[in-house]
């Protein structure tokens, strides 16, 4: 077993990555590892050469991903109109490393942020028609919603006492009254509808950006099947105004849905600010705007 790293994250590093790849997949161990410019937290990963990236599990609760990802990612790529990553290995514990990883090949693209895009409402549109082909996906014996996904995908129920817990803890921040009032239209919205795919991070740090439009959507650690509510939350973390109109208006979904979805923002917001302990957090004032928008929609549509 590795003892954590500086940072926390299973003591990963190149070397590791690079004894790793000589060890299981000898034809690649001339190649270069370097550390990708912007990673993740649920998982590392690494350039290897020019066309393949190297994808490791920071903790025993992100593992179950890449068998998920190895059987399912190749089953959906070819009913999807955005790429998705494509694994070329998977790997198996070794080295002192406790979990299963995965080589995948390099996509084009940088993280997707409003200056990277030359169209920001005809991006929202693009998300929306992927997370709509998505939900299209036959959903037979898919995984359905539960631990691996972090419970995206099942009731926000889940996530209840923390809600409260995080809502009483911002004080005056927010409106405690309205956000109470937009949580529980959110468990009240119950989801009786057929399991469906849903990514469960649609966030701008996984999705791409290649000439100005939307080139890929990455990350599917925590996808599965079950209510695609969670992934509706990009309404008010990433657009707003035209952009979040059109994303709305291409990806519908009925009133419950929205509501869940709001539900989803909420938590994840008051979560995010209710843990920050420095003041100055540049994600403070980020998450709170969106609390505001969220409120501000409930009482637009409830």
């Amino acid at each position: 077993m590795l003892s954590n790293g500086p940072d926390g994250r299973a003591g990963i590093d190149a070397a590791l990555v690079k004894r790793l790849i000589t060890a299981q997949f000898p034809q690649w161990g001339s190649l270069p590892v370097v550390p990708v410019a912007v990673d993740g937290w649920d998982n590392r990963t690494y350039r290897l050469g020019d066309d393949m990236t190297v994808r490791l599990p920071t903790a025993a609760g992100y593992a179950p991903a890449v068998d998920k990802e190895c059987v399912w990612l190749p089953r959906l790529a070819p009913f999807l109109p955005t790429a998705v990553p494509t694994v070329l290995a998977k790997g198996v514990p070794g080295e002192g490393y406790p979990y299963s990883w995965s080589v995948r090949r390099w996509l084009p693209g940088e993280t997707s942020s409003p200056e990277r895009i030359d169209d920001m409402p005809r991006f929202a549109a693009d998300v929306a028609r992927f997370l709509l082909a998505l939900q299209s996906c036959d959903a037979t014996d898919g995984p359905l919603a539960g631990a691996h996904s972090f419970h995206r995908g099942a009731s926000p129920a889940h996530y209840d006492d923390e809600t409260h817990r995080c809502v009483a803890a911002l004080g005056g921040r927010i409106d405690k009254g309205r956000a109470t009032e937009v949580w529980q239209a959110a468990l009240a919205a119950e989801w009786r509808g057929k399991p469906v795919w849903f990514h469960g991070d649609v966030a701008g740090n996984n999705l791409l950006v290649d000439g100005g439009r939307l080139s890929a959507v990455i990350d599917f650690g925590t996808s599965g099947v079950g209510d695609p509510a969670c992934d509706l939350t990009l309404a008010w973390t990433m657009f707003h105004g035209e952009s979040r109109e059109a994303f709305r208006r291409v990806v519908g979904q009925d009133d419950g849905t929205w509501a869940r979805a709001r539900g989803w923002a909420l938590w994840k917001s008051a979560l995010t600010v209710a843990e920050c302990t420095d003041p100055q957090d540049e994600r403070v004032p980020i998450h709170l705007r969106v609390i505001d928008a969220v409120l501000a929609d409930h009482e637009r549509f409830a």
